[in-house]
């Protein structure tokens, strides 16, 4: 077997995102037939069809569905590669890419990279945001700032601190339903903001409190859809200390009765420690989310 060309993995890759031809080929800036030929010769040389034709576009094979991890291992080994070749292991430039959850990313991260870029304005920054823990180990991204302690040995993680995050609510929602004075009348009495499928860790903090999934009143796995709906006045959710004092607004329910903690690490592909934008990167990260984590514990 002849192996396939990269191109025609990556044609591939977009088929499998977009559905249609015209939208891959416009993602990857090719004319529709060009990437109608790529997809063809991928299918000739690995001797099987990848997509049928339906009403909603184009429909992946279960022989697609096999190769795409495959296919998806090679797009993020290219993009590490490139990233890599950006700047030279002593230069402060070049791209890092970082991935983050959603809160973190949008919340705390934004202010922290504008202040390193304005003094690394040489280094161009990929910002991801997903509460999926992106797969170091294939080059996914750089630098990662987890919730929980990798496992992996070829990962440096750096212990960051300890977030803390209690129950609040928005003082619009207060107006109508009285503050909770017991766990008991919160879960009785009032709107909460909960998970719908949710991870492991959030399915045990239910462990820990008389609640259920049926006591919630709006389920998402979105901790930025969370947070909306917590600062709109819909009911009361679980925040992170740090981002709640920010708003005068949130005002804290049953504090004392319910505290909650998660660690926070930095995490590296140890074979990435020889860049330098790496190491600044860390340790401008470093620095700055150890301060939110420390100021959480006040």
């Amino acid at each position: 077997m002849i192996e396939p060309d990269w191109s025609h993995y990556r044609a591939f890759l977009a088929v499998l995102r977009d559905g249609t031809l015209s939208g891959a080929a416009r993602e990857l800036g090719l004319t529709q037939p060009t990437l109608g030929r790529q997809i063809a010769e991928l299918e000739r040389q690995l001797g099987t069809a990848l997509f049928v034709r339906s009403q909603r576009g184009l429909v992946p094979t279960d022989a697609a569905r096999d190769i795409a991890p495959h296919a998806e291992t090679m797009a993020a080994a290219a993009g590490s590669m490139m990233r890599a070749a950006s700047g030279g292991a002593s230069d402060a430039a070049g791209v890092v890419r970082i991935t983050a959850s959603e809160i973190i990313g949008a919340e705390l991260l934004p202010s922290l990279l504008a202040e390193f870029r304005r003094t690394n304005p040489g280094v161009t920054i990929e910002l991801v945001l997903s509460n999926r823990v992106e797969d170091l180990l294939r080059g996914e991204a750089d630098i990662a700032v987890r919730m929980v302690r990798p496992t992996q040995q070829a990962l440096v993680a750096r212990p960051i601190g300890e977030v803390r995050l209690g129950l609040y609510a928005h003082r619009a929602y207060l107006k109508h339903s009285p503050r909770p004075k017991s766990v008991t009348a919160l879960a009785s009495d009032h709107a909460l903001i909960g998970f719908d499928q949710g991870t492991p860790f959030l399915r045990e903090l239910l462990t820990r409190l008389p609640i259920t999934r049926n006591h919630f009143a709006l389920r998402t796995d979105s901790d930025l859809a969370h947070l909306a709906a917590v600062r709109a006045g819909f009911g009361i959710g679980f925040v992170q200390h740090g981002i709640a004092r920010r708003d005068p607004n949130l005002v804290p329910i049953l504090p004392d009765e319910i505290s909650l903690s998660m660690d926070m690490w930095l995490v590296l592909h140890e074979d990435l420690r020889a860049s330098r934008r790496l190491r600044l990167m860390m340790d401008h990260l470093g620095k700055g989310l150890g301060e939110y984590a420390a100021a959480t514990k006040d």
